[in-house]
C-alpha cells in the first residue's frame, strides 16, 4: 500500500530565522509599504514587533 504525504498549509509558508533577520543581533527594521516596524528579540527569547 502506497503512503501519501500530507502537506500542512503552514508548510507552504515562507520560513525566516529571526536571528538571520537581525544579522545575529537583537533588532531588525521591517518595512511594509511606507511604514517602518522594529523586530526585537528579548533576553527571554521572545519576539516583539513594534511600530
Amino acid at each position: 500500500m502506497a503512503q501519501v504525504a500530507v502537506v500542512a498549509p503552514e508548510d507552504k509558508l515562507p520560513l525566516h530565522e529571526a536571528t538571520d533577520l537581525t544579522n545575529g543581533g537583537v533588532l531588525a527594521r521591517i518595512k511594509l509599504e511606507d511604514q517602518l516596524y522594529f523586530l526585537r528579540i528579548t533576553r527571554a527569547g521572545k519576539l516583539i514587533l513594534t511600530k
